[in-house]
């Protein structure tokens, strides 16, 4: 009985040290106007997502609806140039914040399951021309960093980086958009 009581004291502690050694939410910009952020966005590396496993290269394209929500059509093209594609909508996770959004993407099981199959969008940084930004989610599995073109400077670049390693994120296993000219080859 004193083994068990001392393996049972021995889980609660260590399942307290362990909490306590969590990371805070990554910081995000505050605030984003929906109406400047909506176009198109090229996606310059990302994590590893499931649904984007055959990407070469992504964008999205956000367009601002009436009722403040925002009209969601990612493209991907395959390594074998082949297009797919998927819609959605991204709302406010708090009405008025615009910095943390849900989205649901349009599919059967969204459908059946609207609650669990919504996913974070979190805009962690957001140049003030709405040029390039860092999206990702709070427990830091997924991240994106976004351009408003296909390439940027190395500058941008590294500071894209940079930011996204003081968020808290690992960028050693970013996924990097691969070049127009290698698409379909052989």
């Amino acid at each position: 009985m004193r083994t068990l009581a001392g393996l049972c004291a021995a889980l609660l502690l260590s399942a307290c040290v362990a909490s306590g050694g969590a990371l805070a939410p990554p910081q995000t910009v505050d605030q984003v106007d929906l109406s400047r952020y909506q176009g198109t966005w090229y996606e310059l590396a990302r994590l590893p997502m499931f649904f984007q496993r055959n990407c070469a290269q992504s964008e999205a394209h956000y367009a601002l609806q009436g009722d403040g929500t925002v009209a969601v059509r990612n493209r991907c093209q395959t390594q074998q140039g082949e297009w797919q594609e998927a819609s959605g909508q991204a709302f406010a996770q708090q009405a008025g914040q615009t910095d943390k959004l849900w989205v649901r993407f349009d599919n059967w099981f969204s459908r059946l399951f609207p609650d669990l199959t919504r996913g974070d969008y979190w805009v962690l940084y957001l140049d003030d021309d709405y040029r390039v930004a860092l999206v990702g989610n709070p427990d830091r599995q997924y991240l994106w960093l976004l351009s408003r073109t296909p390439q940027v400077s190395a500058k941008t670049r590294e500071q894209l980086l940079s930011i996204a390693r003081e968020r808290g994120y690992a960028t050693e296993g970013l996924i990097w958009r691969v070049a127009d000219q290698s698409i379909g080859q052989p």
